[in-house]
This record gives structure tokens, C-alpha cells and sequence, in this order.
């Protein structure tokens, strides 16, 4: 069963490190991530996720790479791909984003405005391990699928680790 987690940080900064670690821990087998990403709340308040790929351009990528496969079937590989491109970018352009980025936008909403948080959905881990590499960045848990008991030991764990530190205001 896997878990999603989302702490928000005081910054993209301190964001982006924490996501750093956590992808670490992943390549160390240490924990098993299905997907991790940041977002930030700029000082105007706009949700944005960076690094994630446009949708028409993930289409476009997609319909080609299928396109292509199609076309090797009747001998125009090229213009299978050419056809398969452009209707993949095409159906990317025009679809609205999917129920996981509104969730992730609307976790966002939530963040002051120059603030960031990282949403990763966690298959597995291990606990002892990663929980004091995670901690060292502080944060506030926006939001968890975890146990309340998980919850309060992440919460404590966040809170502990970093001198002076309080819960972000909400």
C-alpha cells in the first residue's frame, strides 16, 4: 500500500533540497517512491509545478513514439510518427489537467504565498532511516493518507529536528 505525503517549507530552496533527499533515499533503496514533486506558491500567488512536463509536449511524445510503431507496421515509420506527434500534441493542448494535478494545485492553494511543498507518494521504506534525513529540513504536513499515529510521529519528527521551530501558519 502506498502513502502520500505533502509538507509544505518557509521556501523553494528548502523545498528543493528536501526533494532531493527524498529522491537520494529512493536511489538508495531506502524508500520506494511512486512519484515526488514540488510546488510552489509565488509571492502573486500562483501555483505553479516545476519541472513537470507541458501536457501537449508529453503527448506530442507520446502519439509519436506510437505513431512510429503504427507506421513500422505499414512500411512509413516517418510519417506514422509525424501523424502520431501531432495528434498526441494536439490531444495534449486541448485536455484539461487531470484530477492529480488539481489535487496537487489545490494543496498548493494553501501554501502562503513564497512558500513551497513537496507531495511524494511513498510505496515503501525504511522508517529509522529515512524519517531523521527528512527531518533535517523541518516542514509542516499539509496532508497525509498515513495512520494518525504515523502522522503524529512524521508531525514530531518535522518539528524536532529543527532548532526553535514552529508549525507554519495555515
Amino acid at each position: 500500500m502506498s502513502d502520500m505525503i505533502a509538507v509544505a517549507y518557509p521556501s523553494e530552496d528548502i523545498a528543493q533540497k528536501a526533494l532531493a533527499e527524498l529522491r537520494a533515499l529512493h536511489t538508495e533503496h531506502t524508500l520506494l517512491l511512486a512519484d515526488a514533486v514540488l510546488v510552489t506558491r509565488d509571492d502573486n500567488g500562483e501555483v505553479t509545478i516545476p519541472n513537470r512536463p507541458h501536457p501537449s509536449a508529453s503527448g506530442a511524445a507520446g502519439g509519436a513514439l506510437l505513431g512510429g510503431l503504427i507506421g513500422t507496421l505499414l512500411l512509413a515509420p516517418l510519417l506514422g510518427a509525424a501523424i502520431g506527434a501531432a495528434a498526441g500534441g494536439l490531444h495534449g493542448a486541448v485536455a484539461d489537467d487531470d484530477d492529480q494535478t488539481q489535487f496537487i494545485k489545490s494543496l498548493g492553494q494553501r501554501l502562503a504565498p513564497g512558500q513551497a511543498a513537496v507531495i511524494a507518494v511513498i510505496i515503501d521504506g525504511t522508517e529509522d532511516k529515512a524519517l531523521p534525513r527528512i527531518a533535517q529540513f523541518g516542514g509542516d504536513v499539509l496532508h497525509t493518507s498515513l495512520s494518525q499515529h504515523d502522522e503524529d510521529k512524521l508531525r514530531l519528527a518535522l518539528h524536532h529536528h529543527v532548532p526553535g521551530s514552529q508549525p507554519m501558519p495555515s
